[in-house]
């Protein structure tokens, strides 16, 4: 047989099944619903977790690439008395440097200081945090200008009174009109607004980082804040494959800065970029895994519906299978436009289920919080997985069908 009567006889069987099951429309609908449910489950928890994966990944880089932030201890209490810091006072500019210096891991480092202060302009007044740091800092942690420019450091040693805002900061404080070169007030010290940076999210803990004001670090330090020490270092390595490494060296280097001795209380806390993108791949692991449970079960009971409608089919056509036979049918023919009924049965259930999916997921990203990404490679998967499973659960009727004798058939037997 050649290749276009192949096709002739294909597009026929196809259009016979679609007549045959329009014929009973609610009983498809009930035989593919398992389907369509599952399929569309199993869309909405992959773009649920498509969508918290990227926005994990999105929080890490605003960290910075590449990036160990170290950031000084907690404080510890002493019975009787009040704490009067919440974090311990031993980190130092210096230290930035001694780390660039004592390790060959390093791309660049930077000190930080932070502060949560209230910032004015022309009766406006917003709570913002105050950010002090180097030029290098900037590079670090990615912060680019949308507007003006970014301080640099001859703003930093020169302790400058000027002030780089988040987006957030610019339209809480000056709304539609242009902030650069403007004068804000950060408590009491004026400042002039040089630059406007481009948004850059939220961060891991889902802090806004565009409501932040970043100063150059001494003045920061010294106009500001009137402090000698600094919250945070950053630490950039030069690739990822060194993070791990340069952990290890940024803290022999400051224990032996600090003359720590073996059992006493370290004075900082390391936050390292693989350890979070490691934490949060393990719970993208643990979420597909629970995808593909939930897939199983929906093509398990989508594939108990499909089987069900086949037999109950199978029962009303005897007479029409004898019928064929009869008039030159042979065994094959018969189980080909069964195997072909149940295929087009299951991939309508999984079309229908990637369609409803998508619009269950967009509906959600547009009226709730959720960020949600539509995997399209997923919904292919979806389809193409109904379509076999079609083909397989189908098998048996249509092995049962194509075994009836005409005589039988016709006697309806």
């Amino acid at each position: 047989m050649s290749w276009q009567a192949r096709r002739r006889r294909l597009a026929r069987g196809l259009w016979w099944s679609a007549q045959l099951l329009a014929a009973h429309r609610l009983r498809t609908v009930l035989s593919i619903s398992g389907l369509l449910v599952g399929v569309a489950a199993l869309m909405v928890m992959v773009a649920v977790g498509a969508g918290a994966e990227r926005r994990v990944l999105e929080r890490v880089r605003a960290m910075g690439i590449n990036v160990l932030v170290v950031n000084a201890a907690t404080a510890p209490r002493v019975a009787g008395r009040p704490r009067q810091v919440s974090t311990l006072t031993v980190l130092r500019p210096a230290d930035a440097e001694a780390i660039a210096e004592g390790s060959a891991l390093v791309a660049a480092a930077a000190p930080m200081v932070n502060q949560a202060l209230v910032a004015s302009w022309s009766g406006r007044n917003a709570r913002v945090t105050v950010t002090g740091t180097t030029a290098t800092g900037l590079r670090i942690r990615d912060v680019q200008a949308a507007a003006g420019r970014l301080f640099d450091d001859a703003d930093d040693r020169e302790r400058r009174r000027v002030a780089l805002l988040g987006r957030s900061v610019a339209q809480n404080l000056f709304g539609p009109s242009p902030p650069v070169g403007q004068q804000i007030r950060i408590g009491s010290v004026p400042f002039e607004v040089i630059g406007v940076m481009r948004p850059r999210g939220t961060d891991v803990g889902g802090t806004d980082l565009d409501n932040v004001i970043f100063l150059p670090l001494e003045t920061a330090m010294r106009r500001v804040l009137n402090i000698p020490y600094v919250h945070a270092l950053f630490v950039q390595a030069r690739s990822s494959a060194d993070l791990e490494a340069l952990d290890a060296e940024v803290r022999e280097i400051l224990l032996d800065r600090y003359g720590l001795r073996t059992g006493l209380p370290v004075p900082f806390v390391i936050q390292n970029q693989a350890v979070l993108l490691r934490t949060e791949r393990g719970a993208a692991r643990a979420m597909r895994r629970l995808t593909a449970g939930i897939a199983v079960m929906a093509l398990v009971v989508g594939g108990g519906g499909i089987v069900a409608l086949m037999l109950l089919s199978l029962r009303e056509r005897t007479r029409e299978i004898g019928l064929r036979r009869a008039v030159g049918a042979r065994r094959r023919d018969i189980k080909a436009q069964f195997l072909l009924e149940a295929a087009v049965l299951s991939t309508a259930g999984g079309t229908a289920g990637v369609v409803a999916g998508v619009l269950i997921a967009a509906l959600a990203s547009l009226l709730g919080p959720w960020d949600l990404v539509i995997s399209w490679p997923a919904a292919g998967l979806g389809i193409v997985c109904s379509g076999v499973l079609g083909l397989i659960v189908g098998t048996a009727p249509a092995a049962r069908a194509a075994r009836l004798e005409p005589i039988q058939a016709l006697h309806g037997d």
